[in-house]
């Protein structure tokens, strides 16, 4: 069995990856987040309770498990604390965490600025959570931001900030907001370091050491590969890459390490915010889905849309993500519904293709080609083996198999960790 597990979002985010990557957690050694930042809820039910997390690993909730913040998160130091309190209230006061010293920090101006850009785009918004993700990852590449590590260093931290609000106090008195007090935000993020200085450390050299002791290590990535910045349907994409490909380069690790992936897609399709979405609904249909799947985003509230499942996609996450197996989520809502379908190429301009098109104007004109297979009735949610599931709820799983060339190894019938078919082990 291979030591390494990628968990993919293999379509627009919210797919289920905090089920399947706590799922696999009771065989890891290490769970580690290695992109995104607290815009990013991953949702997990055992033994009657229900967690939402936002940047903290999924592992969390056992206390063998190491879990590591990685180098490619954006971490907001004051939502970090704020999460960690929360899950002391609920009890879980056993856990191991480590934070990566080279992840860059969201820091308030980051949020200022979110909501204002976002703002000035009018009617034409990206829809981001305004959580200050964009602009973190910004400071990051443009050489202005703070890492986690500056907060430990009272002197080098004095200086990064001095001058990363040179640029954001500008920036601000530009767009008209209040600008920030260098005094007010160091004695803050100094005191927040301190407070975290037990878990922040060189995780790299921690995760190297650990794949040399033969541990296991389960990556869970946040959003979905439809939301890839280099990948996904730009500009209404995240600011970092949910791939795969981008782990070795977000946690320090080489990339022969990277040895299996498992996509986790739901049985339909949905995504949030703005952006092209052929399969999306806007009849009854989707209303039973929205209700039935509790299609409503984990950080922000907002209804999700909601589509059928779509093969195009799903082809495409596999080719840009290597994905070895897939993990069909939400099984148990299309229950009840006559008549299901699968979307199997576009037709653009009046011409069939069968790939994701890279500019938004020409996916926006992608009409879905359909099949339709018949539904079930039968409640599943109880079932725990692929043979008892229904006839016609077989048949749709074997069709997505035979459309996207990919086994599925994992399907959930439920939102608690038990109500999981495991069809073939792979961690």
């Amino acid at each position: 069995m291979n030591n390494t597990l990628v968990v993919v979002g293999a379509q627009w985010g919210d797919e289920g990856k905090g089920k399947i990557t706590d799922f696999y957690a009771r065989s890891a050694d290490v769970v580690v987040r290695h992109q995104g930042g607290n815009n990013a809820g991953h949702t997990i039910v055992f033994d009657g309770r229900k967690f939402a997390l936002q940047s903290i690993p999924s592992g969390i909730f056992n206390p063998h498990i190491k879990n590591v913040m990685a180098n490619g998160m954006v971490i907001n130091p004051v939502s970090l604390v704020e999460e960690l309190e929360r899950l002391h209230k609920a009890g879980v006061t056993d856990y191991q965490l480590f934070i990566s010293d080279r992840a860059a920090c969201v820091m308030p101006y980051h949020q200022m600025l979110d909501g204002a850009y976002e703002s000035l785009k009018g009617g034409r918004l990206i829809g981001t959570t305004k959580k200050g993700i964009g602009p973190a990852y910004t400071d990051k590449y443009s050489r202005v931001g703070i890492r986690m590590g500056d907060l430990l260093d009272a002197e080098y931290f004095a200086e990064r900030l001095h001058d990363a609000l040179l640029q954001k106090n500008l920036e601000l008195k530009m767009l008209g907001m209040e600008q920030c007090d260098f005094d007010t935000l160091y004695a803050q993020y100094r005191e927040l370091g301190e407070r975290l200085r037990p878990m922040i450390c060189d995780t790299s050299v921690m995760l190297n050491r650990e794949m040399e002791q033969g541990s296991k290590i389960l990556f869970e990535g946040a959003q979905g590969v439809m939301l890839c910045i280099d990948h996904g349907t730009y500009p209404f994409v995240t600011s970092s890459s949910p791939t795969a490909a981008s782990v070795p380069l977000n946690t320090g690790l080489a990339p022969r390490y990277i040895d299996r992936v498992v996509g986790v897609c739901k049985a339909y399709t949905t995504r949030v915010g703005e952006g092209p979405f052929p399969t999306e609904l806007h009849d009854d249909t989707a209303e039973y889905i929205r209700e039935r799947g509790h299609e409503y985003g984990t950080v922000t509230g907002r209804p999700r849309r909601v589509g059928w499942f779509d093969a195009v996609v799903l082809n495409h996450v596999r080719r840009v993500s290597g994905i070895n197996y897939l993990s069909l989520m939400l099984f148990d809502v299309l229950t009840g519904l006559d008549t299901l379908r699968i979307c199997t190429g576009y037709r653009l301009d009046g011409r069939h293709i069968d790939y994701v098109p890279s500019t938004i104007a020409e996916l926006s004109r992608c009409e879905a080609e359909y099949i339709e297979l018949p539904g079930w009735t039968e409640d599943i949610t109880s079932v725990s083996d692929y043979d008892s599931l229904p006839a016609n709820a077989k048949a749709y799983i074997s069709k997505i198999e035979e459309l996207t060339s990919t086994e599925v190894a994992v399907v959930s019938v439920g939102p608690d960790r038990e109500q999981t078919i495991v069809r073939r082990p792979i961690f």
